[in-house]
């Protein structure tokens, strides 16, 4: 469990997993979601541009058992390794840059059908709109 007491499961990225399309206010391309091996991580594909600058690699995401929280790893074809934390409840979709006490993350929400997720990603002095479409795979 968690410090709020929640009980963390990677299973609940599940509806994640697929292809997705990425736009918003200067920002295109796609993302794939796809399970490791016995769903030990789930992997993320990104290959996106934003304001005229590509961000493409791979993330390595799981439950760190010291912290009982998703984490990840993101590692950049610019050499760049970043940690994220993921958490995916009642249908909303945050990610924080670091940590959950960090002002740095993205939150948003996900349609009915769970084949939209609309929101933004925002820290201090800045940030944009983003909107996830499913373009294939499941929406469980």
């Amino acid at each position: 469990m968690n410090s709020t007491g929640k009980s963390v499961s990677l299973q609940s990225l599940a509806p994640l997993v697929g292809t997705w399309s990425i736009s918003g206010p200067g920002q295109s391309g796609s993302v794939r979601y796809e399970w490791f091996e016995n769903r030990s991580f789930l992997v993320q594909h990104i290959d996106i541009v934003s304001d005229g600058e590509p961000t493409r690699g791979i993330e390595y995401i799981g439950v760190d058992p010291d912290t009982a929280t998703l984490r990840s790893h993101f590692f950049g074809t610019n050499g760049k390794i970043l940690e994220y934390t993921y958490d995916l409840s009642d249908g909303t979709l945050t990610i924080w840059f670091g940590g959950p006490e960090s002002p740095a993350k993205f939150v948003g929400e996900f349609d009915a059908t769970r084949t939209v997720n609309t929101g933004a990603w925002q820290w201090p002095g800045g940030g944009y709109e983003s909107t996830m479409t499913r373009v294939d795979g499941d929406a469980r």
